[in-house]
């Protein structure tokens, strides 16, 4: 857990705060924000941390197989029952058991998961005698489990019970001042996993990074850090190393200035307009859309935000869903 703006200091001390705290934890955050690192960080730092912490991600577990993967079986549950198999739980006991993507449990798997978590009981498949584990259990989802409930697609009494606490971690483009940390940290990593030299970046290039707007979040990052580093030759690593030019769309270049038909009056307000495009298409990606959030980065009045946005027909919503 790498960063040192609000918004992260915020999450983080809340991490550490629930890691004393011996109940169930939900971690909400976009793709790639570091949802397991921030559930192993409440694991490590709890008094749990000598015991398991057993990772699972609930989208990837047929509904099946739902109760064997995690209740176990007995011998002879099925045809293929040759031996007895523990469960995920059974092997997370005394420590910590990670549900990740929880919000794509299906109906017969969470009447399951609610059954184990009201009292710590559970019964192998094909096992008739009921056992207990002191698992703790920590969740995760990058949707809102309250809308999903709402949606008739998730129970609320389950979703009562994972969020006895809540955490929630921000996304990037909500912690730009990071950007620059996090690049100069990966390429850190890189460079030790390919056991090449250390590389760091030209100010354009962090500069297109910290105004990115990182749809896929730390995730996303890493990944450009890995290719900007495998085209560098150099110790610096350029803006066009990192292939940034995602940073401004193929339509937010602008007008072209033609100096040989325009005068400098016109050449000047061109210039301007496509500055105020590419700014704004910028500014509005790393604010996901949303204007407020914008004019409170940008130091403008969000009415005269607005006006600009309507001057150049930039539409915020080609942005939120980035």
């Amino acid at each position: 857990m790498l960063g040192q703006s609000m918004a992260f200091k915020v999450a983080c001390a809340q991490l550490r705060r629930y890691a004393s705290c011996d109940v169930p934890v939900l971690i909400e955050g976009e793709t790639g924000t570091g949802k397991e690192l921030a559930a192993r960080e409440i694991h490590y730092s709890s008094a749990r941390r000598e015991l398991p912490f057993i990772p699972v991600n609930c989208g990837a577990i047929a509904d099946n197989l739902i109760e064997n993967e995690l209740f176990g079986h007995e011998r002879g549950a099925y045809t293929d029952a040759k031996c007895a198999q523990r469960g995920l739980i059974d092997h997370a006991r005394g420590g910590t058991l990670f549900l990740d993507e929880v919000d794509a449990l299906s109906g017969k798997a969470q009447v399951a998961l609610l059954r184990f978590l009201e009292n710590n009981e559970y019964r192998p498949v094909g096992g008739g005698m009921i056992r207990i584990s002191d698992a703790r259990i920590i969740s995760a989802t990058n949707s809102c489990l309250e809308e999903r409930v709402a949606a008739g697609c998730f129970r609320s009494d389950l979703q009562y019970r994972l969020n006895a606490l809540r955490v929630r971690l921000p996304p990037l483009r909500e912690r730009a001042d990071d950007v620059p940390l996090l690049a100069e940290y990966f390429v850190g990593v890189v460079a030790k996993r390919l056991r090449g030299p250390m590389k760091h970046w030209s100010i354009d290039a962090l500069q297109a990074l910290t105004t990115h707007a990182w749809p896929g979040n730390v995730r996303e990052l890493e990944n450009v850090v890995l290719r900007a580093y495998m085209r560098t030759e150099g110790a610096i690593i350029e803006l066009d190393a990192a292939e940034l030019v995602f940073s401004v769309p193929a339509d937010a270049v602008g007008p072209v200035i033609d100096g040989s038909k325009d005068s400098f009056i016109e050449a000047k307000h061109h210039a301007i307009r496509a500055f105020e495009y590419r700014y704004l298409s910028q500014l509005m990606r790393r604010a996901g859309g949303n204007v407020s959030a914008a004019a409170r980065m940008s130091g403008t009045e969000r009415r005269q935000l607005g006006r600009l946005l309507k001057k150049h027909g930039i539409e915020t919503n080609q942005f939120r869903s980035q």
